[in-house]
């Protein structure tokens, strides 16, 4: 035991020992501890350190190698990721890597979604008992939830009393109920994800064509088959050109392997002009009966939904929801900025386009049966925003059942406000959400200044 080595050794304290702390060094460490030289990045943070001596351990040759190689760059990134995560895990209440105040946040924050949801999904069935009800066969909302619970097999409810009261229901006005909740659900999701990947809050389906090309599709059909064209063949008309349309303005606006937003809107608005001008034209060459059904259907209305067309739409609403819902974790990151996105892995012209094809899916799908139905889009992802924050997690499958409201809603009004009439759904759509759009912009510049 003479060898100073050994005897340095012996006096050494044992990891394990009381005079070292519990992050595995000793309770007293030595001040004169030798400067960082390495990057950050390749060190790793000192999660014992403070602020101060993080910042004496940081020589300016260093911050300037790093700034040299880029890795301020990622810093940034990873930091806004992790701020991007910190609140979609407080939207989610994915809460497990997160301090113990901002879980308990993140869990009241999620209650407060979870409440939204509830209400929505409860509001949603409300107003669709009512808009069953509504009908020149005599109906209340409790007949209508008998009508359901004995469909099923429930001795519920009572029945209708009225002898066409049950077929009424069940060939007629429920079609018309579903039908409406389907394309509402469309359009708002639609509007949600052009809002989302554009990062403009004045996107919506009629910006990339979808529309207008539907429009001239449907009407295209109208004059030559007549005005006794089958319902089918303009749906599929409209639909078909609906699809044509947005996959033209893609291609109009993509250069050099891909899209920016900006010539994408423009290409857009060209082509909008475009179609106006066809349906302009196929208005002047239609007869008077052509005429009047290529009008009405570019008004928007759910008086012609079968249960055959709701079966058209559904699985194609049902999947492009899916597929939105699935997107939405690219969409958050797209959110801040694309040098950002493509750091973090985020192909964005493969999302761009996946989103545009899904928009133009719902879309055509949402318009096919029904005709234009305008300011759905534009509007609901706004007041969902207003809801829920901006996480697209939260802000997709809400917008679909806000949107559904909305339309139902808005088809209540259409039946409700004019005895024995069933007024245009776009016109309602349009008289709605023009002044609602007008107070969210004066109330945005009131608060922020402006969108910027």
């Amino acid at each position: 035991m003479s060898d100073p080595t050994r005897a340095a050794q012996d006096r050494a304290p044992h990891p394990d020992s009381p005079a070292t702390s519990a992050t595995g060094r000793r309770a007293t460490e030595p001040t004169d501890r030798p400067a960082v030289t390495g990057s950050s990045a390749e060190q790793g943070p000192n999660p014992d350190a403070s602020s101060d001596g993080a910042d004496a351990d940081v020589r300016p040759d260093a911050v300037a190698a790093e700034s040299e190689q880029g890795c301020a760059a990622g810093q940034f990134a990873a930091a806004s990721t992790r701020g991007a995560a910190d609140e979609v895990s407080a939207n989610l209440g994915n809460t497990d890597n997160v301090a113990t105040g901002a879980r308990a946040g993140g869990g009241r924050k999620w209650s407060r979604n979870a409440l939204i949801f509830a209400g929505a999904i409860a509001g949603l069935l409300v107003l669709a008992l009512i808009s069953a009800a509504i009908g020149q066969v005599p109906t209340s909302p409790a007949e209508v939830a008998g009508a359901v619970f004995h469909r099923v097999g429930l001795d519920w409810g009572p029945m209708p009393e009225h002898p066409a009261g049950y077929v009424t229901l069940w060939q007629v006005r429920f079609p018309r109920v579903v039908l409406g909740m389907l394309v509402g659900a469309a359009l708002a999701t639609a509007g949600a994800l052009l809002q989302g990947v554009f990062a403009n809050p004045l996107a919506e389906p009629g910006v990339i064509g979808v529309s207008a090309g539907a429009a001239v599709g449907a009407g295209t059909v109208i004059v030559i088959g007549g005005a006794f064209a089958a319902a089918w063949s303009v749906a599929a008309g409209a639909f078909v050109a609906g699809l044509g349309t947005t996959l033209l303005v893609y291609l109009l606006a993509r250069s050099n392997g891909r899209t920016e937003v900006v010539t994408l809107v423009l290409t857009g608005v060209a082509i909008n002009a475009f179609a106006g001008g066809l349906i302009s034209f196929l208005l002047f060459t239609a007869s008077p009966a052509a005429r009047d059904q290529i009008v009405f259907w570019q008004m928007g209305s759910l008086n012609g939904a079968t249960w055959q067309s709701v079966n058209v739409v559904w699985p194609l609403t049902l999947l492009g929801i899916a597929a939105a819902v699935w997107m939405a974790p690219r969409l958050d990151l797209l959110a801040l900025g694309e040098s950002a996105a493509r750091h973090l892995g985020v192909d964005v012209e493969r999302l761009r386009r996946n989103v545009i094809v899904v928009v133009a899916v719902l879309a055509t799908a949402g318009v096919a049966f029904t005709g234009i139905i305008l300011f759905v889009g534009l509007i609901v992802p706004h007041l969902v925003r207003m809801l829920v924050g901006p996480g697209h997690r939260v802000l997709i499958p809400l917008s679909a059942v806000v949107g559904a409201i909305v339309l139902v809603a808005a088809d209540i009004g259409a039946r409700a406000l004019m005895h024995n009439a069933d007024l245009p759904l776009g016109m309602i759509t349009s008289l709605v959400g023009g002044p609602f759009f007008f107070w969210l912009l004066r109330r945005t510049r009131s608060r922020s200044g402006g969108w910027a």
